[in-house]
C-alpha cells in the first residue's frame, strides 16, 4: 500500500485507533490483542478500525483445516506452525472452539494443546467461541483473520470446531481448505460426503498407522472420478500421523504446489472474487438482521411471538413488516438541517474557519432565499439568507432570531409520502411537490403535526 494512502487511512481515525494501528503494524502482540478483542466484541468503533486496516491485507496466506471432532485438526495446526516457524513465517492460528455453556466463552482446548507456543513472538493463537454460529466458523472469524492479516502475518491456520458435514463455512474465507480424515470412524464414505467433499483442495488422512488408511484413501480416490473440479485440480491426499509429525513435511509441500496452482492464469484472483462473492452476500446479510432485530427490542419480539402463536396474526405479514420497516429505516436519512440567518457571508465564516467546504451561494426565486450547503459527513447544514423582508426566512428571524429553521428527511418516496400523509390529515405547508436549490424536489409537513418543528420532505 503506498504511503501516503495509509498516512490517509489512519487521519482518518481517531487518536486511540491510529495508535492501535501503529502499534498492531509493528507486531505488539497487546495492540493484536487489543484489535481482535474490538472486533470480535463489535466494540465501540470497530467497524472504522477494520475499514483502517483492509488496505493493509491481502499478504497472508490463510489455510483452513476441517473435519470431524476426533480428527487431530489442532495436533495437526500445532504441527505445520512449528514447520512454518522453522522456516522464519509468522504464523498466526484461529482456534474455533464450542461455546461455554455457562459463559458463553470458547472452551479452550486448543489453547491448551499448543500452549509450548505461548513464548514465540512469532506465533500468535486466539481460541474463538461460536456462539451459536453454524458452519463451523464463529460469526467473526473472517474479521478476525483480517486483524491478523494486517499484522504481517506470514501465515493464518484456521481450525473450524468440528460439528459435521455442514462445517463448509471456511471455504469461503480460506486460500487452501485441507479437509481432515481419519480411518476407523464408522461408515468411511458418509464422512467425507456431500460440501466436506466438494471444499477440499487438499485432502489429509490422519492417524494414518490405524487400520483402514487404505480403504479410505481408495474410497477418496472413487468419488474424486466420479466427480471432477471444474478448476481442473485434483487434490492430492497426504498421509500423516500427526501426534509424531508424520507427513506434515509432504502436507506443507501439498499446500506450496497448490499455491504455485494458483498463480497461474489468475486462479487466485477468481477464487478471492468467488469467495468475495459469497461473503458480501453474508455480511449484508448480518447487517439486514440487525436492523431487523432493532425493529423487535423492547419486548416487541415477544409480543410478535404471542399474537403469532394466539394466531391472532400469521408470522409471514409480521415477517413483511419487520422487514419493510428495517428498510425503511436503511433508506430514509436526515439529509439536511435549515438554519435561518441574517447574513450568509458572516455565517458561513465559522465552518470555513474549521476546515469544512462551504458551496457557491444560489438563489431561489419562489422562496425568496439566498442558499450555501456546508457537507458534513452524510449530511449537510443548509444556511438559508431572506432576500425580502416579507419572506419566509425573514419573518422566521423577525420573530424568533437566528437558529434552526427545519429539519429535512430525505425519503425514498416522495409521492407516496405525501399521499401517505394526505390520507391520515397530516397538515402539509403546501401539497403541491416543489423544486428548490439543486434541483431537488421537496414538501414542507407544518410544524402543527410534527412536534412544532418544520419538516422538509425531499426524493431521495
Amino acid at each position: 500500500m503506498p504511503f501516503f494512502a495509509a498516512c490517509f487511512t489512519l487521519e482518518r481515525l481517531d487518536a486511540n485507533h491510529a495508535n492501535l494501528i501503529s502499534a498492531l503494524r509493528t507486531g505488539d502482540a497487546r495492540a493484536l490483542a487489543r484489535s481482535i478483542s474490538a472486533v470480535e466484541n463489535r466494540a465501540t468503533g470497530w467497524a472504522d478500525l477494520l475499514k483502517a486496516l483492509f488496505p493493509f491485507t491481502g499478504k497472508s496466506r490463510v489455510i483452513g483445516l476441517t473435519g470431524a471432532p476426533g480428527a487431530g485438526k489442532s495436533t495437526l495446526v500445532d504441527q505445520l506452525a512449528k514447520l512454518y516457524r522453522k522456516q522464519d513465517r509468522s504464523v498466526g492460528i484461529i482456534a474455533v472452539d464450542p461455546t461455554s455453556p455457562y459463559t458463553g466463552g470458547a472452551i479452550l482446548g486448543d489453547r491448551i494443546r499448543m500452549q509450548e507456543h505461548f513464548a514465540d513472538p512469532g506465533i500468535y493463537i486466539r481460541s474463538m467461541a461460536t456462539r451459536g454460529s453454524l458452519g463451523g466458523l464463529a460469526r467473526t472469524t473472517a474479521d478476525v483473520a483480517t486483524v491478523l492479516d494486517a499484522s504481517g502475518r506470514d501465515i493464518i491456520l484456521i481450525e473450524t470446531v468440528g460439528v459435521g458435514q455442514d462445517e463448509v463455512d471456511i471455504v469461503r474465507l480460506a486460500d487452501i481448505t485441507v479437509v481432515i480424515l481419519v480411518p476407523g470412524m464408522g461408515d468411511d464414505v458418509q464422512t467425507i460426503k456431500a460440501g466436506i467433499m466438494e471444499i477440499a483442495d487438499i485432502f489429509v488422512i490422519n492417524k494414518s498407522d490405524r487400520d483402514g488408511a487404505e480403504r479410505v484413501e481408495r474410497e477418496i480416490r472413487v468419488m474424486q472420478s466420479l466427480a471432477a473440479r471444474k478448476d481442473g485440480w485434483m487434490p492430492p491426499i497426504v498421509k500423516t500421523v500427526a501426534t509424531e509429525g508424520k507427513g506434515v513435511d509432504e502436507l506443507a509441500s501439498a499446500v506450496a504446489e497448490y499455491e504455485t496452482y494458483l498463480q497461474k492464469e489468475d486462479r487466485a484472483l477468481k477464487k478471492s472474487v468467488e469467495h468475495w462473492q459469497e461473503r458480501l452476500v453474508e455480511m449484508l446479510r448480518d447487517v439486514m438482521l440487525e436492523k431487523a432485530r432493532a425493529q423487535m427490542s423492547n419486548g416487541n419480539l415477544s409480543r410478535l411471538a404471542a399474537e403469532v402463536a394466539e394466531h391472532k396474526r400469521d408470522p409471514y405479514t409480521v415477517v413483511q413488516e419487520i422487514a419493510g420497516k428495517a428498510r425503511a429505516n436503511s433508506v430514509f436519512s436526515i439529509d439536511h438541517l435549515g438554519i435561518a440567518v441574517k447574513s450568509l457571508a458572516s455565517a458561513k465564516a465559522i465552518y470555513e474557519k474549521l476546515g469544512l467546504s462551504v458551496s457557491s451561494e444560489e438563489t431561489v426565486e419562489h422562496e425568496q432565499v439566498r442558499v450555501v450547503m456546508v457537507p458534513v459527513g452524510e449530511s449537510r447544514l443548509e444556511l438559508l439568507e431572506a432576500t425580502t423582508d416579507d419572506s419566509t426566512i425573514a419573518k422566521f428571524i423577525a420573530k424568533r432570531g437566528e437558529g434552526l429553521h427545519h429539519v429535512c428527511l430525505k425519503v425514498p418516496d416522495l409521492r407516496g409520502a405525501v399521499d401517505r400523509l394526505k390520507k391520515d390529515g397530516v397538515r402539509l405547508v403546501s401539497e403541491e411537490i416543489k423544486t428548490g436549490a439543486g434541483g431537488h424536489q421537496y414538501v414542507f409537513v407544518h410544524p402543527a403535526g410534527t412536534g412544532g418543528v418544520l419538516l422538509e420532505l425531499v426524493q431521495g
